[in-house]
């Protein structure tokens, strides 16, 4: 895909002086032995890790690393693959942007930093550039006894906006033995650890679909959205994680920690219930026979600036179509 794009674009500027091949090219990637970068309007906006190990770091789960605002401010944490003053090196497993999860066959696929268990990358099925960058990869996640459990099929669209970038994730999960069990646990599942700027112990800020805001009155609760807001050098940014209608066990429950943690949990209802002191709570139980397949969508956007509860309603609305 990279080559054809150079040589087209050779070819083009050789041939056809009016040529404008490039005009809505505003997303790119750049594959690399390790990693894959995508870039929005000629910037890195993050790179998709492909290597079990990176920086000297083992990787046991595919990333998004590191992620960057249109403007150039970094809002993730750069912790364990360098040190930042005044970042906290707690939970060396949250790293980047990720997805997995504990408690899947009694295989812990969360808090793992060595492998196995691991959710190895396989292929890149598509990277495709333009207005919007379309990546599609498959990867297979591996159980503590070496024995792959689940194939995962994913699509990343990166849609790059005046003042923000959007990754739209569809993350098919299909069992590949006669049974896969995924327990009800708080630790998961789509997350992204944040620059230290963003605690709420400096200027994080979370609000939910549903008015709550701060860490202990959105953790645990269901909503359809989560903003976390904050300032990183002396610019207002922020981030939002939406969940689409159609994914599993929707609205999703928030395992977000002011510490840090921001994630979208569907799958630990029973924990997050108990936790809440919900009567009656009951766990969702999620059970995959051999083939079987359970479906997942988040739409996350890095943005500059600020975005009113109505603003963001109106793009949940829009996504939820």
């Amino acid at each position: 895909m990279k080559v054809f794009y150079y040589v087209s674009l050779v070819l083009c500027t050789i041939f056809f002086s009016a040529c404008d091949l490039t005009s809505d090219e505003r997303v790119t990637f750049v594959e690399q032995e390790d990693k894959i970068d995508i870039l929005v309007d000629g910037q890195v906006f993050t790179s998709y890790i492909t290597a079990s190990q990176y920086l000297g770091q083992s990787v046991t789960k595919p990333i998004l690393f590191p992620v960057f605002t249109p403007s150039g401010i970094k809002v993730n944490r750069s912790f364990p693959f360098a040190e930042v003053e005044g970042e906290s090196p707690d939970h060396p497993h949250h790293t980047g942007i990720f997805f997995t999860y504990d408690e899947v066959n009694e295989s812990g696929f969360w808090n793992n930093t060595k492998f196995p268990p691991q959710i190895k990358h396989l292929a890149v099925h598509e990277a495709k550039g333009g207005t919007i960058g379309v990546l599609e990869t498959e990867s297979e996640w591996i159980s503590k006894t070496s024995e792959p459990l689940l194939k995962e099929e994913r699509t990343m669209k990166f849609i790059p906006g005046d003042d923000e970038t959007a990754i739209d994730f569809t993350i098919k999960l299909t069992a590949l033995v006669d049974k896969v069990e995924f327990g009800d646990t708080k630790e998961g599942m789509f997350a992204i650890r944040v620059a230290h700027q963003l605690r709420e112990n400096f200027t994080g800020h979370y609000l939910s679909s549903n008015g709550d805001e701060n860490e202990e009155n959105v953790w645990a609760k269901r909503a359809k959205w989560m903003k976390l807001a904050g300032v990183i050098d002396s610019t207002h940014v922020g981030i939002i994680i939406m969940n689409h209608p159609g994914s599993t066990n929707y609205p999703t429950f928030w395992h977000a920690r002011g510490y840090g943690l921001f994630s979208a949990n569907p799958l630990g209802q029973f924990a997050f219930e108990k936790a809440r002191k919900v009567e009656n709570p009951k766990p969702f139980g999620l059970s995959l026979k051999k083939g079987q397949s359970a479906l997942f969508k988040f739409l996350m956007i890095i943005y500059d600036g600020e975005r009113t509860p109505e603003v963001i309603e109106a793009r949940f609305a829009e996504y939820a179509k």
